[in-house]
């Protein structure tokens, strides 16, 4: 068997509603397997104006919008409908991506018809409770999880470290590494645009750190505007760039008032926006792989970022950046503090940081799952 011959029944939660660095992988390696001659269908939530359009085939699976965040939807499982394409397609794999009611339905649907399992695991969903003041559902969560990723045939994710967490937490026995590629047409040190940061108020002289993602709790937003008023508590000299938008701006937005907002960004925008600024600082410890911090070293910016499964196995500490393991404002506020002060520290980090992100190839990546399928049917 060869990679045309594969027939992709693929399930997420989220495959174009909004967009996150999960659904720009799973739409790569779509891209990726289509161009290579498989076959691949899509099953997902859809909604009225999506953020991008799918690669590939999509298909409407039920779903509500979730309360308090409506730019998503909750998959209920399948219909008769999804359940008689999924007959007529004919799948000879199956790949969830998210571990949610549908994807249940769909290992269900697949087991009684011998067909094998793939999940890929690209967040961390078991710590979400805890920034919303529920940690208590964390162990509960862990566990629903393992009840559907142990039926799986193979679990892919994007870092050693996240294969690490997954092997501890005993989800599979069959872990293997998807890691994650970037786009250097966008992510380039050539994109830094003095005009353009002079403009937002930034003097040449400046030292812009910033925030890039989603503006969700989850994102460790309260410990990133914690570490900011640390510096200022400290009078160290910064400004504060912040680049993406989300349901928590307004919160994110009173908690650091001198921040410098340029909202949602895309494509030659965004790589302006990272790479006109001087240093990444990025606290969350709940991605799977830091496309984000991928982003900025392809860039050319320096990286503070947590010891966690999203940076740790990105960000060589001490050369591209530094890892801070203790997660409170003051362990970040010293690490950040030498790149503010240090100029030729800051730029040596970024540009090995950009040097080690030239490994990150989309196409070489993505077929490493095409081998994992292959090889398990």
């Amino acid at each position: 068997m060869t990679i045309s011959d594969l027939r992709i029944a693929l399930f997420s939660g989220n495959y174009n509603m909004t967009l996150d660095g999960a659904n720009k992988a799973l739409n790569r390696l779509v891209d990726y397997l289509l161009r290579q001659g498989a076959s691949v269908r899509v099953y997902s939530p859809t909604v009225a104006e999506p953020a991008f359009e799918p690669k590939g085939d999509l298909v409407s699976v039920p779903s509500f919008a979730i309360p308090g965040r409506s730019e998503y939807r909750m998959p209920l499982g399948l219909s008769a409908e999804n359940r008689a394409d999924l007959e007529q397609f004919a799948p000879n794999i199956l790949h969830i991506a998210s571990p949610d009611f549908s994807a249940r339905a769909a290992v269900r649907w697949a087991k009684r018809s011998n067909i094998p399992v793939v999940a890929s695991v690209h967040t961390r969903f078991e710590t979400y409770p805890r920034y919303y003041h529920m940690g208590f559902l964390e162990a509960p969560m862990i566990a629903w999880i393992r009840g559907l990723y142990r039926r799986c045939d193979a679990l892919i994710t994007p870092s050693q470290s996240m294969v690490d967490v997954l092997q501890e937490q005993d989800m599979n026995d069959d872990i293997s590494i998807w890691s994650r590629g970037v786009d250097r047409a966008i992510f380039d040190p050539g994109k830094r645009d003095l005009v353009w940061r002079r403009g937002l108020g930034i003097a040449d002289s400046d030292v812009a750190i910033a925030f890039l993602g989603r503006l969700v709790l989850e994102k460790g937003l309260d410990v990133f505007a914690e570490t900011i008023t640390e510096l200022r508590r400290r009078q160290i000299a910064h400004k504060v760039l912040v680049i993406g938008d989300g349901p928590a701006r307004k919160w994110f937005e009173q908690a650091m008032p001198d921040g410098i907002f340029v909202g949602f960004q895309t494509g030659q925008d965004l790589g302006r926006a990272i790479a006109s600024s001087d240093l990444f600082f990025n606290p969350s410890v709940t991605e799977a792989f830091g496309n984000v911090t991928l982003e900025a070293m392809a860039s050319g910016v320096a990286v503070v970022a947590s010891s966690a499964t999203g940076s740790k196995n990105i960000v060589l500490d001490g050369i591209s950046g530094t890892l801070v393991h203790d997660q409170s404002s003051q362990a970040f506020a010293d690490a950040i503090a030498p790149y503010l002060a240090d100029d030729a520290m800051r730029h040596a980090h970024g540009a090995a940081g950009e040097q080690a992100s030239r490994n990150y190839s989309w196409d070489a990546i993505n077929q490493t799952v095409a081998d994992t399928y292959l090889r398990l049917i």
